[in-house]
């Protein structure tokens, strides 16, 4: 008889499971499924698709948790303002996940260490080489904007709303970064939507670049000259910028200046060893622990939402009108150039922060149309300009909304 009970108590947990957690199981499955086969993004969607498992798993010890006296509150927003309020007999279980979450993005201490990596990954030479490109990074930031004036129409609050905007950055660590800093309700959804649409760049981009160019338009080439960058243009290039961008937007300086910090370590020359930690060991392991710390947000309370839905979809409508945004920038430039001077339109779509995915696929649109046309060097150069600008949009949005 005390056998069958100590079965039956083993196995009392099955009890507490909810269809909304096997529903989130499914989706951290999905994850890792487009992860391993499709290869999207897998550094991040592996671990935030089993992180969302781990979190869903009933009175799991991987996050917080509240009882009242010794009954588990399956209510997380409940629980936790009994706990808050003093109520007696309501204790906390505190889990490593949410501990992590604590010391790692809540004090935005892991978006700005793996920029330090980005930043020693990027090679801002073909952007120096031809420093007019810069205008087409700040042209395809026009769907952070716009989806902002959108989601508040929508009913979102205007915090919420800028949090869901930034997806648009197409830069996973400044819309972690807003959102937290605005406190979000929606991180869990933003973060999915936000690297979900960077691995799917390759899908997303093409029909619209084709939808606002004609074929003569895709056919243009754009003969690659490059100039000498010295190393010091290289090495006051990320200075430069970091001053530049703390006076005009001051709320953007930890950003850009991390960014900027990593690759002023790949330019220097004397810091090749910390350079390639940087770009290797430091980014992986900061990705690793940013993956499935998120998982967090990604609980089914809050995460199975209408809003949630809604917040998928104007992530779209922020990759959509970013690409545009830089295409159409292209060919206003194109009506005051001389024929033989012409740019072609699909290299403002690169514009936006996924490096180098959105250059890949203006390159080989370009190939596509004419087996010749060798876009990726300009494609490049608007790409990493995209890097700068997204990290400022997201200032000028912190700046703007307030904390």
């Amino acid at each position: 008889m005390n056998f069958i009970n100590e079965m039956i108590g083993l196995f009392s947990n099955v009890i507490n499971i909810t269809w909304q957690q096997v529903i989130m199981w499914v989706i951290g499955g999905v994850l890792i499924y487009l992860a391993i086969k499709k290869d999207m993004e897998p550094t991040l969607l592996l671990p935030m698709g089993f992180g969302a498992i781990l979190v869903n798993l009933p009175i799991s010890g991987a996050v917080d948790r509240y009882y009242q006296d010794g009954v588990w509150i399956k209510n997380l927003a409940e629980g936790k303002a009994l706990f808050e309020a003093g109520t007696a007999g309501v204790t906390y279980e505190p889990g490593v996940i949410d501990e992590l979450f604590n010391m790692g993005i809540a004090n935005e201490l892991f978006p700005l260490i793996l920029f330090i990596g980005i930043g020693a990954m990027i090679d801002f030479g073909p952007l120096l080489s031809n420093p007019k490109l810069m205008i087409f990074g700040a042209a395809a930031q026009f769907g952070i904007f716009f989806t902002l004036s959108l989601a508040s129409f929508l009913g979102f609050d205007l915090k919420d709303a800028a949090s869901i905007a930034i997806i648009g950055a197409a830069d996973g660590p400044t819309s972690i970064f807003v959102a937290n800093y605005f406190g979000s309700n929606y991180m869990g959804a933003i973060m999915v939507a936000a690297y979900s649409y960077m691995a799917l760049v390759p899908v997303v981009q093409p029909p619209v670049i084709k939808l606002l160019t004609t074929k003569n338009e895709r056919m243009i080439r754009m003969p690659y000259k490059p100039a000498t960058v010295t190393k010091m243009t290289r090495i006051l290039f990320p200075i430069v910028i970091t001053a530049i961008t703390g006076i005009f937007s001051p709320k953007s300086v930890a950003l850009i200046g991390f960014l900027m910090f990593g690759n002023l370590i790949r330019e220097c020359g004397v810091l090749d060893s910390l350079s390639e930690t940087a770009q290797k060991v430091l980014a992986n392991l900061i990705t690793i622990f940013l993956g499935i710390t998120i998982a967090t947000k990604m609980q089914a309370e809050l995460f199975l939402t209408w809003q949630t839905l809604m917040i998928i979809g104007l992530g779209l409508v922020a990759f959509i009108f970013d690409t545009a945004g830089g295409v159409m920038v292209a060919k206003v430039i194109n009506i005051f150039l001389p024929k033989d001077k012409k740019l072609n339109p699909m290299i403002g779509a690169a514009g936006i922060s996924a490096f180098p995915m959105s250059a890949r696929v203006v390159h080989k649109m370009g190939l596509k149309e004419d087996n010749q046309n060798f876009l990726l060097m300009h494609s490049i150069g608007v790409n990493v300009s995209g890097q700068i600008a997204s990290v400022i949009a997201g200032g000028l949005i912190l700046t703007m909304i307030g904390g």
